[in-house]
């Protein structure tokens, strides 16, 4: 793949749009293994934003009621059910005694179970690890009577749902297409580097929605204009956390300087790894991907297909200079060839 900064060399996206002495760049770390799913960030950015209702829609799938973003639906939280066995613990845990001993041995244990995050300084403390721990036991530890329960494969390993939950948003592109193809000056960078539309310019040609590569910007019915997260311009503005992340109760979505926030990212993910999540990993952070980075970016425990979000973004415009270059070669060409065919005729 040929990364962005390679076409358009690296930029600061908003010193590169003409602000003098602009802010540091913010932006949001979604840690998703902290998301309890519990959609506060998508009420708040509705009730700050006033954005409309998006309708009641269960979808026919898990909990999600919003399906995906929207003109209507500025924050998306995804809700991914996934088998996943965690038999690995159950030997260890059998015949664990009860009482203090064995609730300290199963905190050890759920310590280093996968999606159940260790205290991280910055972050909110895990989840309690004994009611995780008495779970992965099995209902022997739980003097359940039966041993083929459902989600245990042949009375032996125990399998059970994985929920992977995830509030999405727009990433607020380094090289943002929606900005390259929007005629009318609609869609434009703010001095902290994020991509706002000013539904007021805006003249609902459409232009912006094929250009995005997440397929974040929509046009609202009855409407025709695009809308999508401004990441909270008016907030941010005044020194001000963005409504979903003051909202977020786990510290999920976490808003500040982006170099900042890549730098606790990384940490979060090698505290992962150190406590037997291998999956943990990082999407949008890594400014020499296809669109030279994201100013909202996540932590991912599966690959981005299963969340719904493109492996390997390109913005959708790298090509613009070299198409303008062809065609304007092929112009001069055909009009020198009308020259000379003219002047051959005189």
């Amino acid at each position: 793949m040929v990364s962005a900064d390679s076409l358009f060399g690296p930029i600061d996206p908003a010193p590169d749009a003409g602000y003098v002495d602009a802010p540091p760049r913010m932006g949001f770390f979604t840690d998703t293994s902290v998301c309890i799913g519990c959609k506060a960030c998508e009420v708040a950015c509705k009730e700050w934003n006033l954005v409309p209702d998006h309708g009641l829609d269960l979808l026919g799938m898990s909990y999600d009621n919003t399906g995906a973003l929207t003109a209507n639906s500025w924050r998306h939280v995804a809700f991914i059910e996934q088998p996943r066995p965690l038999g690995r613990q159950t030997p260890a845990l059998a015949g664990t005694p009860t009482g203090p001993s064995g609730s300290a041995h199963m905190a050890e244990i759920a310590s280093t179970t996968p999606g159940v995050p260790d205290t991280d300084p910055g972050l909110p403390p895990a989840p309690h690890p004994e009611p995780a721990g008495r779970m992965a036991a099995g209902p022997e530890f739980l003097g359940m009577p039966g041993t083929d329960l459902p989600g245990r494969q042949g009375g032996g390993e125990r399998t059970d749902l994985r929920w992977l939950m995830s509030s999405d948003v727009c990433k607020h592109c380094t090289h943002a297409a929606c900005l390259d193809v929007c005629p009318t000056g609609s869609l434009f960078r703010t001095e902290f580097g994020t991509v706002v539309v000013q539904e007021d310019i805006c003249n609902g040609c459409g232009y912006c929605i094929p250009a995005c590569p997440y397929g974040v910007i929509d046009q609202r019915k009855g409407d025709g204009r695009a809308w999508k997260c401004t990441l909270c311009y008016d907030r941010i503005g005044e020194g001000m956390t963005p409504a979903c992340a003051q909202a977020c109760p786990t510290e999920s979505i976490q808003y500040g300087v982006l170099d900042e926030l890549r730098e606790r990212a990384q940490q979060r993910v090698e505290r992962l790894h150190a406590d037997g999540v291998p999956e943990a990993r990082l999407y949008g952070h890594d400014p020499n991907d296809g669109v030279g980075g994201d100013g909202a970016f996540f932590l991912l425990l599966d690959e981005p297909e299963v969340y719904g979000l493109p492996p390997d973004p390109i913005v959708t415009t790298r090509d613009l200079p070299d198409m303008w270059r062809r065609a304007g070669v092929a112009a001069l060409t055909m009009a020198a060839a009308v020259a000379v065919a003219f002047v051959g005729r005189s």
